[in-house]
């Protein structure tokens, strides 16, 4: 890899941190090392048992506890949660600052940003900072302007049809 991008994944619809994990595998196929870091995504998942087949070239990574959704959360349990987000962002900075892998995905940061957990100043660092060669994707809802300004590449994902408006509900291991 020449040149690591910036890559952004963002929109309401579904298949956003599915794009960014489709990424790491291609990447994986062509002998690249790839880091995931989630955020936000305290609960089990389909994809964390998928990746650990592509372990060790493929990582991926939680600080949080298992949590419910944000905007339910105690004042105190909103600190407990910023605290495990800048542990991982810390993790983030040293991944790159040893240059451990080729692509670095931060799943969910632009949730972290939208919901003021950290400042976007400190995710702006990061993405100014890192070393050249590494690719950094990014997912989440909404791409604030300063970071759709340092992507290279931005991609919005919508639904225009979703089965919960059929009052369809979510299928065990099938996220709607």
């Amino acid at each position: 890899m020449d040149k690591g991008l910036i890559q952004v994944y963002c929109g309401k619809g579904k298949g956003k941190t599915t794009a960014a994990i489709g990424q790491g595998v291609r990447a994986v196929g062509h002998g690249y090392k790839v880091i995931m870091i989630q955020f936000l995504k305290g609960n089990p998942t389909g994809e964390m048992e998928s990746l650990k087949n592509l372990e060790p070239h493929f990582k991926l990574f939680r600080f949080e506890k298992e949590r419910d959704f944000f905007w339910n959360l105690t004042d105190e349990e909103k600190k407990d949660l910023s605290e495990d987000i800048k542990n991982g962002l810390n993790f983030a900075r040293k991944v790159l600052d040893t240059r451990q892998c080729d692509v670095l995905i931060l799943d969910e940061i632009l949730g972290v940003i939208r919901n003021e957990i950290v400042p976007m100043d400190e995710v702006i660092d990061i993405l100014d900072n890192k070393p050249a060669e590494i690719e950094v994707v990014l997912t989440g809802r909404e791409v604030p302007e300063e970071i759709y300004q340092r992507a290279n590449y931005v991609s919005t994902i919508e639904d225009t049809k979703h089965p919960f408006e059929e009052g369809i509900g979510a299928r065990k291991g099938i996220e709607y």
